[in-house]
């Protein structure tokens, strides 16, 4: 796993980032023909990327082989892969081993007993649409495929620590903790083991006990209980992060945690008991020369750029991003909404209904919690976007995934952005109300705002939602970077400024409304095979451009978030 620290430091880590083969399967006949024990025809390519990168590929959409000769000293190895777009396929010397779909979700697999020597692994990739896809070939960034995320094999020994979850409940007034772990656990050995195990919180052992386990055998144990005292709480100030390490004879993890609680009152957000307003931008992990593929120093780049801008949340859209972008905003003390790539105007009434896009939904929401629970920027989790709402089956997965987020996601809000919240019949199943809406750009004119917001505010006290709170999670207009006029006409800086200065006094002044999230941060490359009507193939709602040059629009949002006077 890719992070902004080691993971471990007892184990075997081998990252198989670097120089691999691709081969296009345009027929789609490479099972058939045994690509999967290794081809010699195929071209170089960089893991990770993206392939529509490569010449004459930049509108592909199908399936690709990717092959990597690697070397091991043998035993048990555990395969991770961080992020494959979209349906999968992985073999290791000819044999299948693993298969998963969903392409920003991490997932892992053990090969017991394998032999010292050179071995072949490859993948199977297929970014193709069909009807019960998540997200639907109908969508609003581009259809990258690929290796994006980074690969590695790692060597397992006795008794293994897979994964982590750190459990703690405050006291009341936030200064202790009683804390346990959830600890996913892996015998890699031939025979049965017992094995110490020990955690640490700032290189402190807090507690230990055995564990015994079978070959082969996995269990989910929970450690004891223990008490961490004198507590730093996390926060956007002063973002305190405590280190754990988990320990067996054989084996280790490290990771990072926040002390932080969360929480709704009054039609407020707490953090640590404080009042937040959130001073959010939408912001997609993509870039036209890397498409998901994107470089950590990039990232760097993204969050100063926030920070300049005001901002104190990011929201994720529409996908989890990567774990070690989500180290640097723990680090920075800035906050994150995550949610799986359901966005909601490719689907139909019918198709989120749909038994196999519910189960795939599932399975992404209980992995996305898996990956990045132990992060404390992460905040809300977050269930769909701009689905129908307003129907049975709307109604049907947002309680569904509530459900699931509400036993598993711990201490976060959990939300959906509704772009029909007058007649929205879901709202009820959030801890916060979070609104997509376009007056000004998508129909109407800017002076419309006011009256959507009263009626809104009435609608809300029809459902008797008076005490959750509102926050505004997508709203904007397109300019092209550059494009200046002295009249008020669309696509120009100046009257994409203009409604963003409207819209952002408008909320601010609002009791009703705790936060907002422009839309969006940079232009993004976007399907225009998609039938999407997007001058330039682009998104081009940024507050600035794709290679991250401001707008008008950028200053117009700064001086409202920083009550500054900049130009």
């Amino acid at each position: 796993m890719y992070r902004a620290f080691d993971e471990h430091v007892k184990r075997n880590v081998k990252s198989l980032n670097g120089i691999w083969k691709m081969k296009k399967d345009e027929n789609n006949v490479g099972i058939h023909e045994g690509w999967c024990c290794g081809f010699n025809d195929g071209v170089n390519t960089t893991v990770p990327s993206v392939w529509n990168s490569e010449f004459g590929m930049l509108s592909y959409e199908g399936v690709v082989w990717y092959q990597n000769e690697f070397y091991t000293s043998g035993g048990c190895l555990r395969f991770v892969f961080e992020g494959v777009m979209t349906d999968s396929i992985i073999y290791l010397d000819g044999n299948r081993i693993t298969a998963h779909y969903g392409g920003f979700d991490a997932f892992d697999v053990i090969v017991p007993d394998v032999k010292c020597g050179y071995h072949i692994l490859v993948v199977r990739v297929d970014n193709t649409f069909d009807s019960v896809s998540i997200p639907q070939a109908f969508v609003d960034w581009y259809h990258y495929g690929g290796i994006i995320r980074s690969v590695s094999v790692e060597t397992l020994n006795g008794v293994s620590v897979l994964n982590q979850r750190f459990e703690y409940t405050l006291n009341r007034d936030l200064s202790d903790a009683i804390c346990y772990i959830n600890l996913d656990l892996y015998n890699a050995s031939r025979y049965a083991r017992t094995s110490n195990v020990s955690i640490f919180i700032n290189n402190e052992r807090v507690t230990d006990f055995e564990i015994s386990l079978e070959s082969g055998e996995y269990k989910t144990i929970k450690s004891p209980e223990f008490m961490v005292g004198n507590l730093m709480l996390w926060s956007t100030d002063n973002p305190k992060l405590y280190n754990i390490l988990v320990t067996t004879e054989s084996d280790d993890l490290y990771d990072r945690i926040g002390f932080r609680k969360i929480e709704v009152h009054n039609a407020k957000i707490l953090l640590n008991g404080k009042e937040l307003e959130l001073k959010g931008v939408n912001r997609h992990e993509e870039y036209p020369d890397f498409g998901f593929a994107f470089p950590t120093s990039l990232m760097q780049r993204d969050i100063d750029i926030i920070k300049d801008l005001g901002c104190n949340s990011i929201r994720g859209s529409h996908y989890p991003n990567s774990k070690i972008f989500l180290d640097m905003l723990d680090e920075a003390g800035i906050l994150f909404w995550s949610e799986i790539p359901i966005w909601g105007c490719g689907f139909t009434a019918e198709a989120i209904g749909n038994d196999t896009v519910i189960e795939r939904g599932a399975h992404m929401l209980i992995n996305m919690v898996k990956q990045y629970y132990n992060h404390p920027a992460i905040i809300i989790w977050g269930m769909h976007n701009e689905i129908p709402s307003n129907t049975d089956n709307g109604l049907k997965m947002t309680k569904e995934y509530h459900a699931i987020l509400k036993d598993i996601g711990g201490n976060r809000l959990i939300t959906y952005a509704s772009h029909i919240p007058l007649s929205d019949i879901c709202l009820s199943y959030c801890d916060v109300i979070s609104i997509n809406q376009y007056l000004g750009w998508y129909g109407g004119e800017i002076s419309e705002w006011d009256g959507f917001i009263e009626k809104f505010r009435n609608r809300r006290k029809e459902l008797g939602l008076e005490n959750i709170p509102v926050i505004m999670s997508e709203f904007g207009a397109a300019a092209l970077y550059g494009h200046h006029t002295f009249d008020d006409v669309h696509w120009t800086e100046e009257y994409q400024a203009k409604l963003f200065k409207y819209t952002l006094d408008l909320f601010m002044k609002d009791p009703m409304i705790i936060g907002y999230y422009a839309w969006q941060f940079c232009d993004i490359r976007t399907c225009l095979e998609a039938g999407i009507n997007r001058a330039r193939g682009f998104n081009n709602k940024g507050l600035l451009n794709e290679h991250r040059k401001p707008k008008q629009a950028y200053y117009a949002v700064k001086n409202a978030y920083t009550g500054g006077n900049n130009q």
